[in-house]
């Protein structure tokens, strides 16, 4: 008999159409999947007999391997579709991909794609479970997972807490799905850059929009820093990356406007002296290595929380 269980989606497509009682309940799942990947022996059977696909259309060492990591956790097949040398290359569609990969009966099927809605396409193709691992500038549903796992680990809770967003907010797929999740949980939550950054009609996510780091950092309990998205812009958004630092980078002195247990994050890769400077990146408000293993319980969480709703027969 399968364990009660209040996550009752097929696919894991994004953060919005999550209600906050699903949100919960994969934070908890996540939090025994951490006590599982510190013991010695890291197995467990929730996967075992299921097969996973990594298919990947972007390049993610980071996201790519958790994922990897969290399918063998869990028992899984696990296999990582290499597009780059793959028939895509070649000028087969998404589709053609997923009709190829549907034949050969996969469970689960994790995605990613420069196009915003790829997810959300193949989910209607395919016969198996699908988990959004980013989108193009839309969602990236298990970053904000893992991000919201950290900060609830660390502050003991998300809801009223001031969380400042700050950099490439236009380009970031992982800035909208945080927006979503953390709102839902109660946090209060800004966004920061520069105006060539922020998208058209942000604020009607329910966020502040602030362009000057002095203003969106005060009181700031969390200041969650965004990676420049260069290869996704076609103009020039900023007049140089050494002014951008100067501006929205962040270092001491701009995080001293911030609370002073005020905690540091990023969803990496970073661009270090960019958007964050080496000495807070590694810093003792940082964040950033603990958010990397929350990743892969994270990812062992939403896994299981899918296969319990696979079909047996």
């Amino acid at each position: 008999m399968s364990p009660p269980t209040t996550f009752s989606q097929r696919h894991l497509l994004g953060i919005e159409g999550l209600n906050r009682l699903e949100i919960l309940h994969l934070l908890d799942l996540a939090e025994e999947a951490v006590a599982v990947s510190r013991q010695v022996q890291k197995h467990k059977a929730a996967l075992a007999g299921r097969t996973l696909i990594n298919l990947f259309f972007e390049n993610s060492t980071r996201t790519q391997s958790s994922f990897e990591l969290a399918g063998k956790r869990l028992g899984a097949d696990v296999m990582n579709m290499s597009v780059a040398t793959s028939s895509v290359k070649k000028g087969e569609t998404l589709i053609d991909t997923a009709m190829t990969l549907n034949a050969m009966h996969p469970d689960i099927i994790v995605v990613r794609h420069a196009q915003a809605g790829a997810a959300h396409l193949l989910a209607r193709k395919v016969d198996c479970a699908v988990v959004n691992a980013g989108d193009g500038a839309h969602e990236h549903p298990t970053q904000a997972l893992l991000d919201a796992l950290t900060i609830r680990r660390n502050k003991g809770r998300i809801e009223n807490l001031n969380v400042a967003i700050c950099g490439d907010v236009l380009h970031s797929r992982v800035a909208r799905s945080n927006i979503i999740l953390l709102s839902a949980l109660g946090a209060r939550v800004r966004v920061v850059g520069p105006s060539t950054l922020m998208p058209t009609g942000i604020a009607n996510l329910g966020v502040e929009v602030f362009t000057s780091m002095r203003e969106g950092l005060k009181d700031a309990d969390i200041v969650m820093m965004l990676r420049l998205q260069r290869e996704r812009m076609s103009g020039a958004f900023i007049p140089s990356t050494r002014e951008y630092f100067h501006f929205f980078g962040l270092d001491e002195e701009k995080l001293a406007y911030a609370k002073p247990d005020a905690l540091v994050m990023h969803p990496g890769p970073m661009n270090r002296g960019v958007e964050i400077d080496s000495s807070v990146a590694d810093g003792d408000h940082s964040l950033i290595r603990e958010q990397v293993e929350m990743g892969v319980a994270v990812r062992m969480a939403v896994l299981e929380a899918l296969a319990r709703n696979l079909p047996n027969g």
